[in-house]
């Protein structure tokens, strides 16, 4: 099997399905994408407004409708059908609802794409992650979730903005759940070889006090509400978070990325999904990272996994 870009599906032609397809035909994340989503006329018209801007890029195609059987063979699916977040609701009462849907599409997909890499982003992906490996065999790391990878790149810019700098600059990262008890790793970000804690103005005086970390997580946590309040729902970044994950898969990348994978004995955590830095390169997660933390993000990994568990619980005794 060549993993060179290649077949991408992806599952729900929505908003962020949309918007995914979009920022991988563009980025030239994938030599072929196909949407597919069970409303005929949506899919066909989003596939024919994407086709008519296709001679604007390079040798991407896309093609698609409401037949599952046209993602066979695909190396990458990307799942995002589900039902959408709605304002003031937390990804986490998602839960039920986009489980049945995933139960439903998951073993189909993979008869139909037994060799791809499976990338959920729909929400609460965590949940949905462990989930997807109680429904079908697959090695490990070959299912997994978009995590925050997009919550990273929501602090990456807070930062980077603050700092007066360009975002690729900053290393910093969000980890945890991909919902409320995420939480950043602040003791190991830097700003090129700066320590966060370290970096000053050019009056030089500290930029990121106490405070000011405090507010850029609660800017990172409620972004999602407040864009949901202002348009309904998050899709062009998102859109572009899954397609640089799919290059990631295509083309061996081997880059860090903080996905969401099961995580068996890390930390003490055993069975639960959650984001930490991850290598992710054709096999899916081919390696997951045992980064430094302190005392304090250590108690948060562990709340955000007693979190998620007690989610996890509740949604396998209903589907």
């Amino acid at each position: 099997m060549s993993f060179s870009p290649g077949k991408l599906a992806v599952i729900g032609a929505g908003s962020v399905g949309s918007s995914l397809a979009y920022a991988a035909l563009i980025r030239n994340s994938a030599r072929e994408v196909v949407l597919y989503d069970i409303n005929t006329a949506k899919v066909d018209a989003e596939v024919l407004d994407l086709a008519h801007g296709t001679p604007f890029i390079g040798s991407s195609s896309i093609t698609g409708g409401s037949d599952l059987a046209l993602i066979r063979g695909a190396q990458a699916v990307v799942i995002t059908a589900g039902a959408k977040q709605e304002p003031g609701q937390t990804r986490l009462e998602l839960a039920g609802v986009n489980a049945g849907i995933l139960r439903s599409l998951l073993p189909k997909l993979v008869e139909l794409a037994p060799d791809a890499v499976y990338v959920l982003v729909t929400n609460p992906c965590d949940v949905l992650t462990v989930i997807a490996q109680d429904l079908v065999d697959l090695p490990a790391g070959r299912v997994f979730s978009s995590g925050t990878v997009l919550d990273t790149a929501r602090l990456r810019w807070l930062i980077a903005d603050a700092a007066k700098v360009a975002a690729s600059s900053v290393h910093a990262a969000i980890i945890g759940e991909h919902g409320d008890s995420e939480f950043p790793l602040f003791s190991a970000a830097t700003i090129g070889q700066t320590p966060l804690d370290e970096w000053k103005d050019e009056r030089g005086e500290i930029v990121f006090t106490r405070n000011r970390l405090e507010r850029l997580t609660s800017d990172v946590v409620n972004a999602a509400q407040k864009i949901i309040a202002g348009k309904g729902a998050t899709n062009y970044a998102i859109g572009l978070s899954g397609a640089r994950i799919v290059e990631a898969i295509f083309r061996n990348e081997r880059s860090i990325m903080p996905v969401s994978s099961v995580l068996n004995g890390y930390r003490g955590i055993e069975g639960i999904a959650l984001s930490v830095p991850s290598i992710v390169g054709a096999g899916g997660v081919e390696r997951v990272l045992d980064v430094p933390m302190d005392e304090h993000e250590q108690q948060l990994l562990q709340k955000s996994a007693d979190a998620l568990h007690a989610a996890v619980s509740t949604v396998r005794s209903s589907v």
